[in-house]
């Protein structure tokens, strides 16, 4: 068998103008995600900004999202990279209690720009699928410095049950061919690198995971539903619309910062970033976001019937 093409969306965290956690943001942006059919991952490092939560609003961004999306879509705890397998562990223990659907093992870092020999790479990994209770999806990622030997996550696969994907964000396209041949189909890979996506798909991956789809999930949707239709012309058109998209928020600021500026810009919940991060303020970078809602009808196809 195949794996069943889908993408999933890093969700933002929206913080209000005095950088407390919007309960009710949350809530309605992950209403809107979930309209769409798009997996969810919530409290990510990235976009989700996960490392400036504190313990109480990391339970929380939990809580809601299970309160809103289990059951409807899949929904998924991303956490942030770990200095010890403890605090993974951690993390884990939590996720089981809260009730989502999986967790996704970050790499451990243990910084300094320290790396972890194989042998040190595979005790970590031991030390977290055998003490976690919940679907794990491994990630292997270049914010760590390195990635994981292929073979070791092969073999992660076939030793812990718990183990039922891996995300993969590597620039590197070849590891991803590698990574594809050697795992079962049972496992899901997901590209974490939009410029991979489709490559991703003709490989027989699973799909990816989408910061751009905070602000665009119908469109990121789009391209795996015409993928799924064998329908060649339009996949190729939803997904030049959306690399040409990802290519305008970059460029506006940062994904983050720039997403939250253009979810302002069309009324919907975001919020702020929380610092470290700052606001976007720079006027003709917003005004840039401006000029890319409407040159890409966010507002038309983004907006319309959004809970």
């Amino acid at each position: 068998m195949r794996r069943t093409p889908h993408a999933f969306v890093i969700s933002l965290t929206p913080f209000d103008t005095a950088e407390r956690l919007d309960e009710e943001a949350l809530r309605r942006h992950l209403r809107r995600l979930a309209a769409t059919g798009i997996g969810v991952y919530v409290g990510g490092g990235g976009s989700g900004e996960a490392y400036t939560l504190r313990p109480a609003e990391r339970r929380r961004v939990l809580e809601i999202a299970v309160e809103e999306l289990r059951g409807t879509v899949p929904v998924r705890a991303m956490g942030i990279e770990p200095r010890t397998a403890e605090e993974m562990v951690e993390f884990g223990a939590l996720v089981a209690e809260v009730g989502l659907d999986a967790m996704q093992v970050y790499s451990l870092d243990i910084g300094h720009l320290g790396q972890p020999s194989p042998a040190e790479m595979e005790r970590y990994l031991t030390d977290v699928l055998g003490d976690i209770s919940v679907p794990a999806v491994l990630s292997t990622h270049f914010s760590v410095g390195y990635f994981f030997p292929v073979t070791l996550l092969a073999e992660m696969t076939e030793r812990f049950s718990n183990v039922i994907g891996i995300n993969v964000t590597n620039p590197d396209i070849n590891y991803l061919v590698q990574l594809t041949s050697a795992l079962d189909e049972r496992i899901e890979v997901y590209t974490g690198l939009m410029t991979q996506a489709l490559a991703a798909l003709s490989l027989g991956a699973s799909g990816y995971l989408a910061s751009e789809a905070n602000l665009a999930p119908r469109l990121c949707m789009r391209v795996i539903e015409r993928f799924r239709a064998g329908d060649l012309d339009g996949t190729m058109a939803a997904y030049e619309r959306l690399l040409r998209l990802s290519e305008q928020l970059y460029r506006g600021g940062g994904s983050m910062r720039a997403t939250k500026a253009a979810l302002g810009l069309l009324g919907l919940p975001g919020g702020i970033p929380r610092r470290p991060r700052l606001p976007l303020t720079d006027v003709a970078a917003i005004e840039r976001l401006g000029w890319m809602l409407r040159e890409f009808d966010v507002a038309g196809e983004e907006v319309t019937s959004t809970p």
